[in-house]
């Protein structure tokens, strides 16, 4: 992604002050749901809790979940 395509995208994002900070998300954003990194260390870097960044992401209409979508099948056999 373009440095101006994020910058853009980044103003939009409502939830924190700074573009740094929403520049910052987005990348953590994309980094866990590729699975790239832990929600915690997500978390961590936003300097918020895990369940502060889990609530964001729920407020953003963006379901997560460390399982995948076979454990999800599983689950719901149960």
């Amino acid at each position: 992604m373009n440095q101006k395509l994020t910058q853009a995208i980044a103003l939009e994002v409502q939830l924190f002050h700074s573009i740094e900070q929403k520049e910052n998300f987005l990348f953590l954003l994309g980094a866990l749901l590729a699975k790239v990194i832990s929600l915690q260390k997500a978390a961590e870097v936003m300097q918020l809790e895990p369940a502060e960044f889990l609530k964001i992401l729920d407020l953003m209409g963006i379901e997560f979940s460390y399982l995948s979508e076979e454990d999800v099948a599983l689950e719901k056999n149960w």
